[in-house]
């Protein structure tokens, strides 16, 4: 999974991170993926794209059952 800067923001000079929540279902899979604070320029979407395209992640345990779990994530647009 690359990161592939916008050709708008790279354009127009576009820097910082995106902030995403999402949630990790029981499954391992991730559903539910929104933006908690943009910068525009096609970045947001270009995170969004990224956290999708992740593989599996762990899922939360409780009692020793795999549950859903909320997660907070950042992606950095750096020129």
């Amino acid at each position: 999974m690359n990161l592939v800067y916008p050709v708008i923001a790279r354009s127009n000079g576009i820097q910082g991170k995106v902030f995403l929540n999402f949630i990790v279902e029981p499954n391992g899979s991730v559903s539910n993926v929104t933006v908690l604070r943009g910068i525009g320029g096609g970045c947001d979407e270009e995170a969004i794209r990224l956290v999708k395209a992740m593989p599996g992640w762990t899922p939360g345990k409780q009692q020793g059952k795999s549950v859903r779990v909320t997660v907070n994530y950042s992606v950095a647009f750096a020129l």
